[in-house]
């Protein structure tokens, strides 16, 4: 019996109360079903009530139970370093309260954030407001929920913390080489080791607390030899702290930018761990907290969405046939992470004329089509009026008609948490599913 699991509420009906009573969330069922069987039944509820308004909608089926494996696989490679799950990468409500139950905290990057957490139980303790350049007013309200642990990388924010919330504990979130990643946030956050001197001067001067040091690789690093580099850096943080005059430091926060399960070549979460944990031995003692921020590596691989096909067109190009396919989610919906998040989605056939292709197989008694016949080379469109709501340019692709069904696999971060309602189509909805054995 896994009691942590039942625990987190997604087998027990009565926990499951229990836990979401904070939150009108008891209509949310868990099924204990294969992500595949959970898509199978949406589809033929479908069928059954093909009359029903908007049934046909894309929607996402979330697998609690991946994101309990990402938890367990974290603490079996990671054991020093604590999680601090990123809240920006996915803020599915179901999602935080099973790590909120499990135990872990919470980066949070708003006064909106810090709430999400706070009304499902979350002690003021286990969250970081890791975000270098707050709003006054979040500030503040930080303050009044005891709140205490947050970033900074400037002298500015140094004097609005020291005027608004003075006993905070502050984290020096200083500069690393991101260079190796997607989304390299050191354009935007991070104190260069050249300042950092001056800036830990300038807290012992405000006589404001700074307990550790931060940093962040980028997201969506693709060299693990990055963060060992970075752990170099902090340990340089930590002895100009001692250099200053500051009370030791105790805090490590190393940050985010970890590979998530559905990540197999180049760069994996083993990899990390295997450089991460050694450097972080090595320069920094047992009595040094070590925290991280992960976010996409919970959540990426938990998430499926499928899509509707609502029309099709047919091209001609250099005398082949080709395709366009439109589909009911975009650019401006769960698909945003294509621009925002530099992420390649890969999209594969779920129905087609209205039987079950999903990888040409039979899984947990589900029987699927073994013919799709022969591909095409196709691109695959949102359903805005938008002609940048393109979701892949050139996917090889049996022909497919309306009413067919498009499924992508690891959509989990980055995703629904940005989308809008743009052109006036509603935001996908999510099934809740625990592959947890």
């Amino acid at each position: 019996m896994h009691t942590e699991l039942e625990t987190a509420v997604l087998l027990d009906q009565a926990p499951q109360t229990k836990l979401f009573d904070k939150q009108p969330m008891q209509d949310k069922p868990v099924y204990t079903r294969s992500v595949k069987e959970v898509i199978k039944d949406k589809l033929d509820a479908m069928s059954v009530q093909k009359w029903e308004l908007d049934q046909e909608n894309a929607f996402f089926v979330g697998d609690l139970g991946e994101v309990y494996r990402q938890h367990l696989r974290w603490k079996a490679l990671l054991p020093r370093i604590e999680p601090f799950f990123a809240v920006k990468s996915n803020p599915d409500p179901m999602v935080v309260k099973l790590l909120a139950s499990l135990g872990i905290g919470f980066d949070c990057a708003s006064k909106s954030e810090i709430q999400q957490v706070l009304n499902v139980g979350v002690e003021p303790s286990r969250i970081i407001y890791a975000n270098p350049c707050k709003q006054a007013s979040f500030i503040r309200f930080a303050a009044q929920h005891n709140v205490a642990r947050m970033t900074f990388d400037n002298a500015e924010e140094l004097y609005k913390i020291k005027k608004l919330y003075p006993d905070a504990e502050l984290l020096l979130r200083i500069l690393t080489d991101d260079s190796k990643s997607l989304c390299q946030l050191g354009l935007k956050f991070g104190a260069p080791l050249d300042l950092t001197e001056d800036l830990l001067q300038t807290a012992k001067d405000l006589n404001l607390n700074v307990v550790g040091v931060s940093f962040h690789v980028g997201s969506g690093c693709y060299d693990e030899n990055a963060f060992a580099d970075a752990v170099v850096r902090a340990r340089r943080v930590f002895d100009q702290a001692e250099k200053v005059g500051l009370p030791a430091f105790s805090i490590l926060d190393v940050g985010g930018g970890f590979p998530s399960n559905n990540v197999k070549e180049g760069i994996t979460f083993e990899k990390v761990a295997a450089v991460l944990g050694p450097a972080v031995d090595a320069l920094f003692p047992p009595e040094v907290r070590v925290i991280a921020e992960p976010g996409r590596y919970y959540v990426a691989s938990a998430f499926t969405v499928c899509t509707h096909v609502i029309g099709r067109r047919t091209v001609v190009a250099e005398n082949e046939t080709q395709y366009m396919y439109y589909v009911n989610d975009g650019m401006y919906g769960s698909f945003n992470c294509i621009l925002f998040d530099h992420q390649e989605v890969y999209p594969q056939v779920l129905t087609r004329g209205g039987k079950l292709a999903l990888d040409n197989e039979e899984k947990n008694n589900v029987k699927v089509e073994d013919d799709k016949g022969p591909t095409f080379t196709s691109s695959i469109w949102g359903p805005t009026c938008d002609s940048i709501d393109c979701l892949a340019k050139e996917a090889k692709l049996p022909v497919l008609d309306d009413g067919d069904w498009i499924y992508w696999e690891n959509m989990g971060a980055y995703t629904i948490c940005a989308a809008s309602k743009f052109n006036g189509f509603k935001q996908s909805e999510v099934i809740y599913t625990n592959t947890f054995e």
